[in-house]
């Protein structure tokens, strides 16, 4: 892992900051495993606002300052609640680290920054959601200690379902 790397909790205020959570999203966006198409214009230009309107929500960047403090890794995250723990828990919405920088371990250094906000907010669990064919997701997500959600394994395992809104 590079000491070159530095995480910062992203101030949507931050000029700086605001731009790197929107050059990382589309980044991720524009791969396979986050579509592979860019930001909307209409995403772009108010992403960081929205965000910084939702409760509770947070980002993380990771800034590589060997290349002048370029952004090279991302994590947004959106408090819920969880019902039957009867305590906040964190979802990580969105995490992308840059294809060069892949395998220095920082998407574990942005995971780990999300479990010590977690663990400071009370909650009782991170969650995310992840594509079944991204292997080197799942390969970090394992290592960082998540599997598969089940209350009874003879139930199943829980998925992810959507419903698009006209």
């Amino acid at each position: 892992m590079s000491d070159s790397i530095r995480i910062a909790l992203a101030d949507y205020a931050n000029a700086q900051h605001a731009q790197a959570v929107v050059h990382m999203l589309d980044a991720y966006a524009r791969d396979p495993m986050g579509g592979g198409h860019p930001l909307s214009d209409f995403a772009r230009a108010h992403l960081v606002a929205e965000l910084a309107r939702v409760p509770n929500a947070f980002s993380l960047l990771a800034f590589d300052g060997l290349s002048d403090d370029k952004p090279v890794g991302l994590v947004n995250c959106m408090q819920g609640f969880s019902t039957f723990a009867c305590k906040p828990l964190i979802n990580v919405h969105d995490l992308a680290v840059l294809a060069g920088y892949r395998g220095q371990r920082i998407g574990e250094r942005l995971l780990e920054r999300v479990a010590q906000i977690a663990r400071q907010r009370g909650a009782c669990k991170v969650t995310l959601e992840v594509l079944s064919g991204n292997a080197s997701a799942m390969r970090l997500y394992d290592r960082a200690g998540f599997a598969a959600y089940t209350l009874d394994p003879e139930a199943g395992q829980a998925l992810l379902l959507q419903k698009w809104l006209p």
